[in-house]
């Protein structure tokens, strides 16, 4: 090849690499790693990441599935993902202990339901009896302890155990626990199998209850303020696209959940995804709780712990 040709070559090259390198930068579209397990409070992320890949997008999402709450915390808490779709209790115990974390947006609303076997036809009748939780950090403990006071109980009149979710229909079905406080789709199951009842919906105990959140590392907004922004509003409008395409979300749901019919339709009539804005009122309220039934004396305050400036609004 003689010195022109070799010229032509490697300007025709370099021309090549280089607009490669221009449209893979990783500058332009940053990985976000997500937590999450696999429940019906965390369809918004699923869907999100459905959808992405919209021209110009910021970012890509790289979902992460755990098995438990802790496995996805200790992922959470030491930087190995930048986000997750979790308990909102777990993030802010978190938080309380100076992990770097912040809310940026709901999982989802209402959405959660107490379970009990057949038999118990009153709260009174879970007395002296098993109620399972998944953790003592959760709304679903919260639940508990509202439908106690209700009652003129409190939580030492039952006998309380953590279980992971996926155990919970089995145990109520062979008579381990009488009852049960989840996420979904862990309560549609034992009432579509007609092993349990539902005893309360969380809107019949705590009005605009919160439960789950899309939560970022401190590290992640700060170093990616953009792409954060595109994050939060995406997720949103991931929210907004349930309500208004049923049959897609539902698909996108089957997907990561692995569920007959009958179950999600009863789990989704429960819960709803549209404006998942954390208010200061909702949050005070979930505090306010927080600190009734011992959960924690001091939760970290919103201007602390939501980053509503991400909200869209």
């Amino acid at each position: 090849m003689n010195f022109k040709k070799f010229i032509a070559a490697a300007l025709v090259l370099g021309l090549i690499t280089g607009t490669a390198a221009c449209g893979k930068s990783a500058e332009d579209v940053k990985t976000v790693k997500i937590a999450y397990l696999p429940l019906t409070h965390a369809l918004p992320v699923f869907v999100e990441n459905e959808l992405q890949d919209k021209a110009g997008q910021k970012y890509k999402i790289e979902l992460i599935k755990y098995g438990s709450w802790p496995e996805l915390m200790d992922a959470l808490n030491t930087g190995h993902v930048d986000g997750a779709s979790v308990l909102i209790e777990l993030a802010m115990k978190a938080k309380e202990q100076g992990v770097g974390v912040k809310a940026v947006a709901l999982g989802h609303k209402d959405g959660n339901v107490i379970v009990a076997s057949k038999n118990i036809k009153s709260v009174s009748d879970l007395k002296g009896k098993k109620f399972a939780i998944p953790h003592r950090q959760s709304s679903h403990n919260i639940l508990l302890g509202q439908m106690l006071k209700n009652a003129g109980l409190s939580y030492k009149d039952v006998n309380i155990v953590e279980l992971p979710p996926p155990e919970m229909p089995a145990a109520l079905a062979q008579g381990q626990i009488a009852g049960y406080s989840v996420a979904e789709p862990f309560g549609a199951k034992s009432v579509a199998l007609s092993t349990g009842k539902v005893l309360f919906e969380s809107n019949e105990l705590w009005k605009d209850s919160i439960c789950c959140s899309l939560v970022l590392s401190d590290k992640f907004i700060s170093s990616n303020k953009d792409a954060t922004k595109e994050v939060v509003s995406n997720y949103r409008e991931a929210g907004e696209y349930i309500g208004s395409h049923k049959d897609e979300a539902n698909t996108i749901a089957k997907k990561y959940l692995n569920l007959d019919d009958k179950v999600l339709d009863l789990s989704m009539k429960w819960i709803s995804y549209n404006d998942l804005e954390i208010t200061r009122e909702a949050y005070d309220s979930l505090t306010s709780k927080i600190k009734e039934f011992g959960i924690s004396s001091n939760p970290p305050a919103y201007d602390d712990f939501v980053d509503s400036s991400l909200s869209g609004k």
